[in-house]
């Protein structure tokens, strides 16, 4: 029969090689990531290696890496540098029929209309059909969220690999449950903090007394007043909700930002929903009042 330190080790071991997984998939995103190669990293068999990825990750590898491959296409799409075919590639698909086809079933517009609807940066205009729907800028007084968070380093659009580092550990942890909610905490501005320097935080809300491991630590989420724009869309736009809050709100609005990062919390599951239902809360601190 096996002890519960002998357990706690077997369960170490399978999340450091789940960890694994995540780790190669988020550097290795234009590689040949075919099931094989990645029960190989993982040191599982592949008939067995499917089963105990999905139960820790809550959805196949296949969808990881499709999923993965084109919040990246989104993003390159509308960062507008590189052309459309290089894009295709890049996500994994020979042609860009097919990576068309693609990206409009996950996204439910084709990549060129897509891009089409402009940088982030654009002046505020009539949003056409298909643009994410933001409700109301709003005042909340939050309590502060005593959070499990893994650090981010580079790109803010890449911080989805550190919240899949969280899932891998939670996941084969039996930490989450129906009240865990996940935030990110965004400590710079990106478009005058170059991306390798940018910093981030991946958080979940876990059971007091949770031990975490190496690599994870415990951080509080300040509380205080907090205007709230929910962002209804892919995360690849989320740059946009942050313009409305900062340059089309904030300047009228009487209020003065408090010294305190932006906190986004997502409100429910980008792995089983499609990008145009995703639903963000985007916090912006702001000062005390009296």
């Amino acid at each position: 029969m096996t002890n519960p330190a002998q357990s706690e080790r077997a369960t170490l071991q399978y999340r450091r090689r789940i960890e694994r997984v995540v780790d190669h998939i988020g550097r290795h995103l234009d590689e040949d990531l075919d099931l094989e190669r990645l029960a190989a990293v993982a040191c599982f068999s592949p008939c067995h290696f499917h089963r105990i990825y999905r139960a820790t990750m809550g959805e196949t590898v296949t969808d990881t890496v499709r999923r993965r491959r084109l919040h990246r296409a989104a993003a390159e799409l509308v960062e507008g540098l590189l052309p459309i075919p290089r894009v295709a590639r890049r996500a994994g698909y020979s042609g860009v029929a097919a990576f068309t086809r693609a990206f409009s079933s996950t996204y439910g517009i084709p990549p060129a209309a897509y891009r089409a609807r402009g940088p982030l940066d654009a002046p505020p205009m009539s949003a056409p059909k298909g643009t994410p729907a933001m409700t109301d800028v709003a005042i909340r007084s939050t309590e502060p969220v005593r959070v499990a968070a893994i650090a981010h380093s580079g790109d803010y659009q890449e911080i989805g690999h550190a919240f899949e580092r969280l899932q891998a550990w939670a996941g084969s942890s039996g930490v989450i449950g129906a009240d865990t909610r996940f935030f990110g905490i965004f400590h710079d501005d990106p478009s005058s903090v170059a991306k390798d320097r940018l910093r981030a935080d991946a958080c979940m809300t876990v059971p007091p007394g949770t031990t975490l491991p190496d690599g994870v630590r415990m951080l509080e989420i300040a509380g205080g007043r907090h205007a709230v724009l929910r962002h209804r869309g892919p995360y690849a736009e989320l740059e946009r909700t942050y313009r409305r809050l900062y340059r089309d709100w904030l300047p009228g609005s009487g209020e003065e930002p408090a010294d305190r990062p932006c906190v986004e919390e997502y409100l429910n599951d980008c792995r089983v929903l499609p990008p145009a239902e995703w639903l963000t809360d985007v916090f912006m601190p702001l000062a005390e009042r009296g």
